[in-house]
């Protein structure tokens, strides 16, 4: 909209029309992936880091999944962080929403970090799968979920996220 304005002759900011379309409501109209929802038969796991401060490497993993914009469409991302760490252990890329993307970085991270002690999750359908949780049963791993409003619980994958697509996806226009 800057550009288009600017072409227009007006001279104007991008922090100004920003603003103003903000002020009047004006919004892009495509397609939003939605990334977090719960499917309604899946278990959902109490949250059990009330109070808990990771002080070691594989105490605390946990799990996000984001989009990637590509020129038609958009590809599903899905990383496991160690909470200590900070350090992305695993990841995978999906064109689908399924679980099985979600499960291979899981078993691939399991593979090559060992496991931790409490996996955390939002409670997206890919997290509250069976073969997500049975996989982290198998493995003998306590289940934490993200109650509603628990945001900073994921603020080291949303900041991976942010800085992957300012940094490196939105300079890019990725065909594939």
């Amino acid at each position: 909209m800057t550009r288009r304005l600017r072409q227009l002759g007006y001279e104007v900011g991008g922090k100004r029309i920003r603003r103003l379309m903000r002020k009047m409501g004006v919004m892009a109209i495509y397609q939003k992936p939605r990334t977090s929802q719960p499917h309604p038969a899946h278990k959902v796991y109490p949250y059990l880091l009330r109070g808990i401060a990771a002080e070691k490497i594989n105490q605390v993993w946990c799990a996000d999944i984001s989009y990637i914009p590509m020129r038609r469409g958009f590809l599903y991302l899905v990383a496991i962080m160690d909470w200590h760490s900070r350090k992305a252990l695993s990841w995978r890329l999906s064109n689908t929403m399924e679980t099985d993307f979600s499960v291979a970085a899981l078993e691939n991270a399991l593979r090559l970090y060992g496991k931790p002690d409490i996996f955390n999750t939002d409670r997206g359908s890919q997290f509250t799968s069976l073969e997500f949780t049975q996989a982290l049963k198998d493995a003998d791993i306590r289940i934490s979920m993200d109650g509603r409003g628990r945001w900073m619980d994921n603020v080291m994958t949303e900041r991976l996220w942010r800085s992957l697509k300012y940094e490196c996806v939105y300079l890019q226009a990725f065909e594939t």
